[in-house]
C-alpha cells in the first residue's frame, strides 16, 4: 500500500544510533525513488490491461502538485454506504411502479386517492412583493403538485421543493379540492402562507444533489511549483471536490486530489490582485485553495454549487431510506423481488469476475456475498441505465449496464448461462422502467387540461 509506505517514511523512529537512523532514511529514499521510476515507466504502458501498474498507481497518488501526499481515503466509487447512486442523484426521478402503460400517468401525477404519506412536513412562507410574492408554481389537481421553486425566493428559503404534494393550505385539506380553489385559499390567507406538504416513494421526485464541472486555474503552493495551473474540476454529488489534469481523465483514472467541502469556508478573494479568484478553506487541515475562473459568471456558478456542498441538507429521499433499510435485511427478507440469483460482476481494475448473490427490487440491485449473508455488501441504483447483451473477451454473453451519461460507470454482469442472462436482462429492463425522469413525467402529463398558478 503506497499510502502506508509513505506514512512509514514520515514516521521513522528516532534511534540512538545515528548511523542506523541515516541508513533507514536512505533506504526509504531509495524505495521512494524506485516508486517514482515505476510510475514513470508505467506511463509508457497501456492501462487497458486492468492489471497493469498504471491502473493502480496515479500521478496524484505518487506526488501531488503541492508536493504533498494525497489522502485517497476520501475517494470511493461507491457512495451512500456502498451504493453506487450517481445516476439517481444526477437528475429528478419519479417512481411510476408497474404503471408502464402509456395511457397511465406515474402515480406521482395520477388522480388516484392519496395514500398515507411516508413523510409530511409543514412549510411556512413569508409573503414578499411583486406579482409572485411567494416564489413557486403549482400545477394539476388531485394531487396539486409543486413544479417550480424560484431561486433565492421565500419558498426556497422555507424549504419547499419541486415535487412536493400539497396536503393542506392554511389549515384546510386540499387533497380533494380543485386547483383553483386551493390557489384562492392561499391568496386570501394571511401574509404567512402555511402549507403541509407530503411525499412518498410513489409520488415524490428526488432533488438532484449539487454538481459542477469545468476547467479552473488552481494556484500551487509548494516551494518547488509556483503559479497557476489549468485543471479539470469536478464537484461530486457527495460534496467532494476533485480535479484531474485533463477532462478526458475523469472516469479513467483516480483524481489528483479529493477535498470534502462540508463545513468549509468559501468566498471571493481579492488579495492576489487577480480577477475572478475565489478561495476555499476546508474544515479539516489548515490549507487554503485558490481558484481562478474565466469570468465573473463562471465564478458565481462555482460558488453557488460549492455553497450547497458546504451546507448540505442531510435528508434522504424516501426511496433511499427504503433501500438502506433493505440493505440491512437478509436476501430473502426483501419482499416481492423482481429477480434473484447468482451474478458475477466484472472488477475492471483487476480483470476478475466476482460472484454475488443478487436481489433486484424497484430499480436497485443488491449485492450479497452469499445467500445467507447479512447485510448486503452494497448495490447499484439503476435509474436511466440501458441494459443490453454483449460479448466481452472470452465470454460471449455478458449483461452490459450502460449509464445515461459518460461521466458515470458502466457495469458488466454475467449469470451462470445464456438463459439466465436473458432472464436477468428482462427483469432489469422492467425494473428500470419503473422510474421516469421528472421532466418526462410532467411532459407526458400535459395532455390533461392544464391548471397552473404562479404564487
Amino acid at each position: 500500500d503506497l499510502k502506508s509506505e509513505m506514512n512509514k517514511t514520515r514516521k521513522l523512529p528516532l534511534k540512538k544510533d545515528n548511523r542506523a537512523s541515516d541508513s533507514s532514511q536512505e533506504d526509504a529514499i531509495d524505495q521512494w525513488a524506485r516508486r517514482r521510476k515505476q510510475f514513470k515507466d508505467s506511463k509508457k504502458c497501456s492501462s487497458t490491461g486492468g492489471s497493469s501498474i498504471n491502473s493502480t498507481i496515479t500521478e496524484g497518488s505518487i506526488n501531488s502538485e503541492d508536493a504533498r501526499s494525497v489522502d485517497l481515503g476520501l475517494y470511493s466509487e461507491n457512495e451512500d454506504r456502498a451504493f453506487y447512486t450517481e445516476s439517481f442523484h444526477s437528475a429528478s426521478w419519479v417512481f411510476r411502479g408497474d404503471d408502464v402503460s402509456p395511457n397511465n400517468s406515474p402515480r406521482c401525477l395520477s388522480k388516484r386517492p392519496r395514500p398515507v404519506a411516508i413523510r409530511e412536513r409543514t412549510v411556512k412562507i413569508a409573503k414578499g412583493t411583486g406579482n409572485y410574492p411567494w416564489g413557486f408554481r403549482i400545477q394539476f389537481s388531485k394531487p396539486i403538485l409543486v413544479t417550480e421553486v424560484d431561486t433565492n425566493s421565500a419558498a426556497e428559503e422555507a424549504g419547499l421543493q419541486v415535487g412536493d404534494i400539497l396536503i393542506a393550505v392554511n389549515g384546510t385539506d386540499v387533497t380533494s379540492m380543485p386547483h383553483s380553489e386551493a390557489a384562492n385559499l392561499a391568496r386570501k390567507g394571511p401574509d404567512i402562507l402555511t402549507m403541509i406538504v407530503g411525499s412518498d416513494i410513489s409520488r415524490y421526485p428526488n432533488t438532484p444533489k449539487p454538481t459542477c464541472r469545468g476547467y479552473l486555474h488552481k494556484r500551487t503552493q509548494s516551494a518547488i511549483l509556483k503559479g497557476w495551473r489549468k485543471r479539470w474540476f469536478v464537484l461530486k454529488h457527495n460534496g467532494c471536490l476533485q480535479y484531474y489534469k485533463h477532462k478526458k481523465d475523469e472516469g479513467k483514472c483516480r483524481p489528483l486530489e479529493v477535498t470534502k467541502l462540508e463545513g468549509a469556508e468559501i468566498g471571493v478573494d481579492t488579495s492576489l490582485g487577480k480577477p475572478f479568484v475565489f478561495k476555499c478553506i476546508p474544515q479539516a487541515g489548515n490549507r487554503i485553495f485558490y481558484f481562478c475562473a474565466t469570468s465573473n459568471q463562471e465564478m458565481k456558478r462555482w460558488l453557488e454549487a460549492m455553497d450547497k456542498a458546504v451546507h448540505p441538507v442531510h435528508q434522504n429521499h424516501v426511496w433511499v431510506d427504503v433501500t438502506l433499510h433493505n440493505n440491512t435485511l437478509p436476501p430473502l427478507a426483501i419482499k416481492n423481488p423482481e429477480c434473484l440469483g447468482l451474478l458475477h460482476q466484472l472488477d475492471r481494475s483487476k480483470d476478475v469476475w466476482i460472484q454475488h448473490y443478487c436481489i433486484l427490487k424497484d430499480g436497485c440491485l443488491y449485492f450479497y456475498a452469499t445467500l445467507r449473508s447479512t447485510p448486503a455488501q452494497g448495490g447499484l441504483y439503476l435509474q436511466g441505465y440501458i441494459v443490453s447483451e454483449q460479448s466481452l473477451g472470452s465470454k460471449r454473453s455478458v449483461i452490459e449496464l450502460k449509464p445515461p451519461s459518460e461521466e458515470f460507470k458502466t457495469f458488466y454482469l454475467c449469470a451462470e448461462n445464456v438463459n439466465e442472462n436473458k432472464r436477468w436482462i428482462t427483469a432489469l429492463k422492467a425494473s428500470i422502467n419503473k422510474w421516469l425522469p421528472l421532466h418526462q413525467a410532467i411532459q407526458d402529463f400535459m395532455n390533461r387540461p392544464l391548471e397552473e398558478t404562479r404564487m
